[in-house]
């Protein structure tokens, strides 16, 4: 085995020892339709975090391993407030909303507008079967990519409440997030370049509340995103 392979997994069990013994903060508070965050000249936006070489794809990642998808029984900001998950972002993502009682939410979305911010198309949502599928929720640090960077090690109550946390989910047109996938910013980035910004600097946002690290491809993507913040 090569020594610089050696090194890197060396690096990467030191990371993921940390990340499975540490207190876990959570992510920020996400607005996706404030203004984009200044970032002052000469700042890393990266600071802090641990970058290693690649992502080291797993194949034992499933996603029941993060919880029932959308459960209120979770440890995130929202999580035991009688909605699940899903109808919680929607209510903070889409506008012109109407609601409706449901088992899972007694004010759940009922119809309402979406501005992409992936996209900046206008999706009208309309509850119901597979008309709701043209507004999804999508996790910005996808959940097989944790997995792939540490989360394998987690706790399964941080596991839920990373898959819940509302500062890492965001409600988008459902083609586009089928499009990225559970791909890390390498790979894939918003098409609406205006929302690089805050989609980067909210990124980082929740690999460092999760302690989690970021690959060195990702790592120069999310650098040239930032670069895009306003200065302050």
């Amino acid at each position: 085995m090569k020594r610089g392979r050696i090194l890197w997994l060396a690096v990467f069990a030191v990371v993921s020892v940390v990340v499975a013994a540490q207190v876990i903060a959570g992510s920020e508070e996400f607005d996706p339709r404030a203004a984009a965050p200044a970032v002052a000249a000469g700042v890393d936006a990266l600071a802090g975090l641990a970058v290693v070489p690649e992502r080291r794809r797993g194949e034992d990642y499933q996603r029941s391993a993060f919880g029932k998808a959308w459960d209120d029984d979770n440890g995130a900001p929202g999580g035991h407030n009688g909605c699940d998950t899903r109808d919680d972002i929607l209510d903070r993502d889409l506008t012109d909303t109407t609601h409706v009682s449901t088992k899972r939410c007694p004010r759940a979305v009922a119809a309402g507008t979406l501005r992409d911010p992936y996209t900046n198309a206008t999706v009208a949502f309309v509850r119901g079967n597979q008309v709701g599928a043209s507004v999804q929720i999508d996790h910005l640090v996808p959940l097989a990519f944790a997995w792939d960077m540490g989360a394998r090690h987690w706790t399964d109550e941080v596991r839920r409440r990373f898959a819940n946390d509302p500062g890492n989910l965001l409600a988008v047109a459902g083609e586009a997030n089928q499009d990225k996938g559970d791909q890390a910013p390498a790979f894939w980035m918003p098409p609406n370049t205006a929302f690089w910004c805050q989609y980067a600097i909210q990124f980082i946002a929740v690999l460092r509340g999760y302690d989690l690290p970021v690959d060195e491809a990702s790592a120069r993507q999310l650098r040239n995103a930032a670069a895009s913040c306003p200065p302050s």
